[in-house]
């Protein structure tokens, strides 16, 4: 099997571990997908609200699972060393039912390194590296 055969089913295997942790809102199981510099945050970041290492992120998903948000897993589609995850967002303080969401998670190796928060998923899309151009 060449390296990046099995770069694509590593990731397809990380994949499925975040799909059953965020599925579960298992923070332990999230831990063990972040690596210990991992950052979340704006896709322009870094900015001064961006969380700076796995324990800062952890923290964060506990608060706002504590506040009542949920959040079910759309779709989870792995890029080139990125997994776009789409999320079903409820219990906002906004007040809404229902957000869509997007997050581009950047791997390196079997951790993740880098979340960086969507609105829309086209940008998402392009950011995880999955738009192709047109010609």
């Amino acid at each position: 099997m060449a390296a990046d055969e099995r770069a694509n089913e590593d990731l397809g295997t990380l994949a499925d571990r975040a799909r059953r942790a965020l599925s579960r809102a298992d923070l332990d199981a999230m831990m063990e997908l972040l690596a210990p510099d991992a950052r979340w945050g704006a896709p322009e970041g870094p900015s001064d609200w961006d969380c700076k290492n796995r324990e800062e992120v952890l923290s964060w998903w506990s608060g706002a699972q504590a506040a009542g948000v949920r959040a079910k897993v759309t779709e989870m589609v792995p890029g080139d060393g990125t997994l776009l995850v789409g999320l079903e967002v409820t219990g906002l303080e906004d007040g809404t039912s229902a957000e869509l969401r997007w997050q581009v998670w950047t791997i390196r190796g079997d951790r993740v390194v880098d979340i960086r928060g969507f609105d829309d998923r086209g940008a998402a899309a392009e950011r995880a590296g999955l738009n192709q151009p047109t010609h």
